[in-house]
């Protein structure tokens, strides 16, 4: 499954560091559910085992997943992390989002 989902360096070295601190094999998971202020919102937990349909992202060590269903919303999305005034996150840049929420969590499509 190509679903051309990228992930920065940036995203890739935090993922990393976060993983060290938890058991060996654990993985991000990224997901789409609905709620926000914008319908849909992001979100990041810790995993342990991985689906057979997941797409599998690995880069620099960072291992995240991804369900088929949110997939299909994330398509030529890049998750990234920023570290700015505001605070330190994870943002997902999506081209397929008509609309999302001042603090980069939620989306419209």
């Amino acid at each position: 499954m190509n679903a051309s989902i990228t992930v920065s360096e940036r995203a890739a070295r935090r993922i990393g560091e976060i993983l060290k601190g938890e058991p060996s094999g654990t993985m991000l998971r990224v997901s789409v559910e609905g709620g926000g202020c914008s319908g849909f919102q992001y979100k990041f937990d810790m995993e342990h085992s991985k689906a057979s349909d997941d797409l599998v992202i690995n880069r620099d060590g960072a291992v995240i997943l991804i369900d088929p269903i949110s997939v299909n919303y994330m398509t030529g999305s890049e998750i990234d992390f920023v570290d700015d005034l505001i605070g330190a996150s994870f943002k997902v840049k999506n081209p397929q989002a008509k609309a999302s929420c001042g603090c980069g969590t939620s989306f419209a499509l």
